[in-house]
């Protein structure tokens, strides 16, 4: 047989064909009692580290309720909220993503943050695009700084719920080489079109997984029917749950993100010097 030229070193193939199991748990707490619904979540993360998750995510503020308007229940990176995910991550060594109202001046912020599975935190992102026909933007204080973080041998990153109608963010996230990103959100029922809709488009133009874990249930400002899915670098719908409470794996290759960008490779055709020239002045 005649040697390749410039074999890939076997780190390197390792690392390519790599899976990572990631668990979307679709979850319907109770409505601003953290308690119960942390003490409930610890059996939905149980069952996905047996199962083999790296990861679990949940939905936008799961642990209260997603509410725009609300500064109930706020919490530090060193509160009740965070302190309970973390003794989970470590009890089951497994990952955790989970989303809360943050304490902060002048107003909370929507944050999400990723618990290694040692109990350290590995990422903290603020949702940067407010939701203003609910009022969001008035309650809450937008974020500025991107949410990256490694898992395994993934580049992942974070967006919440209403910033998936922004495809700059997830653009500038595969500039930075994130492979993945996970979308906690509480998108309602009556738009849950659109939610599939942008999770693929925001996948096949980044060729890069999307993870999107929605709500299900109905809380006072809602009514929400879950459709929790996964999207492949080719924009494919890998998962997806119904409108029932559930744990949605996935695993995620490498490979397949590898493959979709050298086979068509759409970044090398973006015109990004262009781009800024054409924008109108304000």
């Amino acid at each position: 047989m005649i040697p390749r030229k410039n074999p890939i070193p076997n780190s390197e193939v390792a690392i390519d064909d790599a899976v990572v199991r990631v668990c979307s748990a679709q979850i319907s707490g109770f409505f601003e009692e953290p308690e119960k619904t942390l003490e409930k979540a610890g059996l939905f993360i149980r069952h996905a580290a047996q199962s083999g998750a790296s990861l679990i995510c949940f939905p936008e503020q799961f642990a209260t309720g997603w509410d725009p308007k609300s500064d109930k229940n706020t919490d530090t990176l060193f509160g009740y909220i965070v302190s309970a995910l973390q003794k989970a991550a470590r009890k089951n060594s497994i990952a955790i993503l989970g989303s809360f109202r943050e304490i902060a001046d002048p107003r909370p912020k929507n944050t999400a943050i990723v618990i290694g599975r040692e109990g350290d935190i590995l990422a903290t992102y603020a949702k940067m695009h407010l939701f203003s026909p609910a009022g969001e933007d008035r309650a809450f204080s937008p974020g500025s700084e991107l949410g990256i973080f490694p898992l395994g041998p993934l580049t992942c990153g974070i967006a919440i719920c209403y910033d998936l109608r922004f495809p700059e963010l997830f653009r500038i996230y595969a500039q930075h080489g994130v492979q993945a990103v996970f979308v906690p959100a509480a998108w309602p029922e009556k738009r849950i079109r659109h939610w599939e809709l942008f999770l693929t488009a925001r996948a096949s133009e980044n060729q890069m997984y999307t993870i999107g874990v929605n709500a299900t249930g109905t809380t006072p400002i809602d009514t929400y029917s879950g459709s929790s899915m996964t999207i492949d670098p080719h924009g494919t719908i890998i998962a997806k749950a119904n409108n029932a409470e559930q744990l949605l794996f996935s695993d995620l290759r490498i490979s397949e993100v590898r493959m979709a960008r050298e086979s068509f490779p759409v970044e090398r055709d973006r015109r990004g010097a262009l781009y800024p020239t054409l924008v109108k002045p304000e």
